[in-house]
Parts: structure tokens; sequence; C-alpha cells
């Protein structure tokens, strides 16, 4: 991975993940690594609820 590139914190599994060419025009409304932490994002906030 180039170190020139952004990174960000996912914040629904806490792993880093960079810049990606499809987030050119919203990276700084990126808060997700991946489709599957997207559709995940409520689960994990019910889950700390508990």
């Amino acid at each position: 991975m180039p170190a020139d590139l952004p990174s960000k914190i996912c914040e629904v599994c806490g792993l880093p993940f960079n810049w990606r060419k499809k987030w050119k025009k919203n990276w700084e409304d990126v808060k997700y690594c991946s489709e599957k932490c997207r559709r995940n994002k409520n689960l994990n906030k019910n889950a700390e609820k508990i």
C-alpha cells in the first residue's frame, strides 16, 4: 500500500483502510471500510447496549 494515500479507521470493525478512487468525491463522508461493515453498522451499536 502506498504510504502517501490518506487512511481512516472503520467505525464498525476498527481496522484501518486507505483512500480509494471511488471515494474521491466524498472521502470526508466515508466511515466504513466495506459494504459489509456499512450493512452491519447498527448491529455493532445494539451489541454495545446489551
